[in-house]
């Protein structure tokens, strides 16, 4: 396995949770480099299912180091919960580490995110609300907090002081908003910090050295390719790097040491929140995906839109990411459908596209040109390999693999751990 970056194609969702499981089992690191707890990963082991937001899924493992790096924004308040919800269930948290250099949210993060949010009437983004975006910008700003700054309580205090000053300021004369209080932010975040002050390290090193040492690692990214700040279809994306480069930044480590990337992507697509969206389905049968796939958001519950498989995506996903294999999810939810349907192009008034456009105003006008395939009938959750699944299953991968431009090397059937299908050498 050595160093694998594993990331999501689509707009996010595509069931990274349970190929960052499956893969945790060869790992002997999972580092998670970048995002915040606006994502989620579902894992379900043995019936159990445990919702992840921020620590990484290889948490699972018991006999794995598990990293948060410095691309991730981190809310304190969350994370010791899920440390908390992970410990009650008897899963230890003693092998996390959390990067110094991780920035952290804050209180008025969380005021900003819903003032701005609500400024933009009907061109709102539709953020989580979560405060990642203004984190992400006091980071950039270089404003910002960071877990090294946490747990330091005199820097911590200085630094706090002057953010809510400004934070303040623009909160009440931009926003008409109420502020934060500077005392009432400071109590709690002193005692985040006492309980996570035994997590942070400087994990470049700690990531480096296992790699040095012939050590398996696997990188996973939150959110997907199309919400990219710079590649994702902005300015409806997140405000950080989901694409497999920013591994190396959110980590630490060098782009030669990672040795493949893995994408994955449901059979079909679905999206959360606003932006354009080629194949959705607003009838019968993306409400019909919508049911039998269970799409509702992990860490909203929003309904997601639902859409047949995007090759124009698929494509530029493996081109903007290198990716080396597909690691293709939820094929069952498919199951029972009459005709499946690729989309392998999109028309653009009197042309034909064939890669994904930069501009929204384009992608607004293009409609998808679809190729119809027989579909299947049969259950295919108990499948185990390649040949237990329906003849039509099988050209519809194959298709998919073709229209994409990338060799399927894993099939999840099912929620389940178990309920995967391993087709090349990883």
């Amino acid at each position: 396995m050595s160093t694998v970056v594993l990331i999501g194609t689509q707009w996010g969702d595509e069931g990274k949770g349970k190929i960052t499981d499956f893969l945790a089992e060869r790992a002997d690191m999972i580092v998670r480099y970048q995002g915040g707890n606006n994502a989620g990963h579902t894992v379900v082991v043995e019936d159990k299912v445990y919702k992840l937001h921020l620590i990484p899924s290889g948490i699972l493992y018991q006999d794995k180091t598990c990293i948060i790096g410095s691309g991730v924004v981190i809310d304190p308040a969350v994370l010791i919960k899920e440390l908390k919800s992970l410990e009650d269930r008897g899963i230890s948290t003693a092998n996390l580490k959390i990067s110094q250099r991780a920035h952290v949210i804050l209180p008025y993060h969380h005021l900003l995110d819903q003032a701005e949010e609500k400024s933009k009437g009907n061109k709102k983004i539709g953020t989580t609300i979560r405060g990642i975006g203004p984190t992400y910008m006091d980071k950039s700003a270089r404003v910002g907090i960071r877990m090294i700054d946490l747990i330091d309580q005199t820097e911590f205090e200085y630094l706090l002081k002057e953010n809510v000053r400004v934070k303040n300021s623009m909160l009440t004369r931009v926003y008409n908003s109420e502020g934060v209080n500077y005392q009432a932010v400071l109590e709690p975040y002193r005692s985040y910090a006492e309980i996570l002050k035994k997590y942070v390290a400087d994990v470049s090193i700690i990531v480096n050295r296992v790699i040095e040492k012939g050590g398996n690692i696997l990188f996973e990214g939150a959110q997907g390719t199309l919400l990219d700040l710079d590649h994702g279809t902005y300015p409806y994306v997140t405000s950080s790097n989901p694409t497999s480069g920013a591994a190396c930044i959110g980590a630490g480590v060098g782009p030669t040491k990672i040795d493949r990337v893995i994408g994955v992507a449901k059979a079909y697509t679905t999206r959360v929140g606003e932006g354009p969206f080629p194949t959705e389905l607003n009838d019968e049968v993306g409400a019909y995906i919508q049911n039998q796939g269970g799409e509702f958001g992990t860490t909203t519950g929003r309904p997601r839109r639902c859409g047949w498989f995007d090759g124009v995506i698929g494509r530029y996903a493996v081109r903007i990411n290198g990716l080396n294999y597909l690691a293709i999810t939820k094929l069952d939810v498919l199951s029972g459908l009459e005709k499946v349907k690729i989309c392998t192009g999109y028309r653009y008034r009197d042309d034909i596209i064939e890669e994904f456009p930069a501009s929204l105003k384009l992608l607004s006008e293009c409609v998808p040109v679809y190729e119809e395939l027989p579909g299947w009938q049969e259950d295919i959750t108990s499948a185990e390999k390649l040949e237990d699944l329906p003849v039509n299953a099988r050209k519809y991968l194959d298709r998919v693999s073709e229209v994409a431009g990338a060799p399927v090397a894993i099939i999840g059937v099912g929620s389940k751990r178990a309920q995967t299908i391993v087709t090349a050498e990883i």
